[in-house]
C-alpha cells in the first residue's frame, strides 16, 4: 500500500481515535465556493477597537494605555465564577453547573501585530504571561483545568481583529483533555516513558514530517493530523506544563511559534486563520507524570486563501477525513520561505 496514493486510516496516539486519509482526492477539480480575501492592512491603532490601549470596551470599562501584553477578565465570559457546580436530573435529562474564569490576552498594543510579525522577545513575553496565568489560575482549588488558546481570523469565529487569545479556566476537565490524559497514562504505566517524548524521537529519526527543530523544541505535522496544515509544537524535554520551561526553552518556543505562523502566512500569502491551543496537565492536584505539554495549530485553509476546509457530511456523522497526507503537508511547509511575505522578517 502506498500511503500517498491509497485511502487509509491513521491512528491518533493521543486520543485513541482514527482519521480517514484520502490523498487521491486532491486530484479532483474544484468547482466549489470562492470568496474575496478581506483587506489585511490593519492600522497600528484603531479608535473603534475594544481592545486597543486607552479605548473603552462595550462593557464600559476603559483599557489602560498598556505597552506590552495585557490581560483582563472577559466582559462576556462563557464561564462565571459564582455558578454552583450542582447537578440537575430529570429522567433521561441531565445538566450540571460549570464554574470558571475566562480571560482575554492582548498580545500587543499594536492593533496590526499578529504572532508571525512579532519579535521573538515579545512572543517570549507573551509566553511568560501564559505561564503566570496557568500557575495563578491553576492554583485555585476550584479550578481543575486551564485552556490557553487563540482563534485567529473571522472565519474561525474571532470577533475582534486586534491580535489576542483567551484563557478559560474551569472546574471540570474537558473531554479532549481526558482522552489525552488516558492515552498518555496508559503508555506511562506500561513504559515509564513519555508517550509524546517517544513519538518525537521516532519523528526526528524519520524526518519526513518535521518542519523545524532545534535543541529544545520540535515543530511537525503530526502523523494523525486532521486539518490540512495542522502543526504541533512540543518540547523535547518531558515537561508537564509551560510553567516548567527554562529561559533557553522559552526563547526556543517563541522562535517555533514565529516560524510556524510565518510559514502558514506564506502558504497562501494571507494572514492565515487558525485555532491554536496549548494542551498541558490538568490542575486538579494530581502529579500527572504522564503529561507532555504541546501546542497545536488547526488551520482550515486547504487549496488557497479563499477555499476553506469544513467538517461536513461524513466527517460530522462518521469520522474525520483529510485529502492530503501529513507528509505532503510537511513537505510543502518546509519549502516555504522563512521571511514573512508582508514584512520581510526572519523567524530568528
Amino acid at each position: 500500500m502506498n500511503l500517498n496514493e491509497h485511502p487509509h486510516k491513521r491512528y491518533n496516539i493521543l486520543t485513541g481515535e482514527w482519521v480517514l486519509v484520502s490523498p487521491h482526492r486532491t486530484k479532483r477539480p474544484w468547482q466549489g465556493k470562492q470568496e474575496k480575501i478581506a483587506l489585511e492592512n490593519q492600522p497600528t491603532y484603531d479608535a473603534k477597537c475594544y481592545l486597543c490601549p486607552g479605548n473603552t470596551r462595550a462593557s464600559g470599562v476603559t483599557n489602560p494605555k498598556y505597552d506590552s501584553v495585557y490581560t483582563f477578565v472577559n466582559d462576556y465570559s462563557a464561564l462565571l465564577e459564582d455558578t454552583p457546580n450542582t447537578e440537575v436530573v430529570d429522567g433521561l435529562l441531565k445538566a450540571k453547573g460549570e464554574s470558571g474564569i475566562c480571560r482575554v490576552v492582548c498580545f500587543s498594543p499594536n492593533h496590526s501585530l499578529t504572532l508571525p510579525l512579532m519579535q521573538i522577545d515579545k512572543i517570549a513575553q507573551l509566553i511568560s504571561i501564559w505561564q503566570n496565568e496557568y500557575q495563578e489560575l491553576g492554583d485555585r482549588k476550584e479550578i481543575n483545568h486551564v485552556q490557553i488558546f487563540e482563534n485567529k481570523g473571522a472565519i474561525m469565529g474571532c470577533s475582534n481583529p486586534h491580535p489576542h487569545g483567551q484563557i478559560w479556566a474551569q472546574h471540570s476537565v474537558p473531554k479532549e483533555v481526558q482522552k489525552k490524559s488516558s492515552q498518555q497514562l496508559n503508555y506511562w504505566n506500561k513504559n515509564k516513558q513519555s508517550l509524546i517524548g517517544d513519538y518525537l524521537k521516532q519523528e526526528i529519526k524519520n524526518g519526513e514530517r518535521i518542519i523545524f527543530e532545534d535543541e529544545y523544541f520540535v515543530a511537525l505535522v503530526p502523523y494523525w493530523a486532521i486539518w490540512p496544515y495542522e502543526v504541533m509544537i512540543a518540547p523535547k524535554r518531558h515537561l508537564q506544563h509551560i510553567g516548567k520551561i527554562n529561559a533557553h526553552e522559552k526563547t526556543s518556543f517563541a522562535k517555533m511559534i514565529k516560524f510556524v505562523t510565518t510559514k502558514l502566512d506564506n502558504l497562501f500569502e494571507t494572514s492565515f486563520p487558525y485555532s491554536m491551543g496549548i494542551h498541558q496537565q490538568p490542575t486538579n492536584g494530581s502529579a500527572h507524570h504522564e503529561w507532555h505539554f504541546h501546542m497545536s495549530f488547526y488551520p482550515p485553509l486547504l487549496r488557497s486563501a479563499t477555499i476553506k476546509k469544513f467538517m461536513v457530511g461524513y466527517e460530522m456523522f462518521a469520522n474525520p477525513q483529510r485529502d492530503i497526507t501529513a507528509e505532503q503537508a510537511a513537505e510543502r511547509l518546509r519549502a516555504l520561505p522563512e521571511r514573512n511575505f508582508r514584512k520581510n522578517k526572519v523567524y530568528h
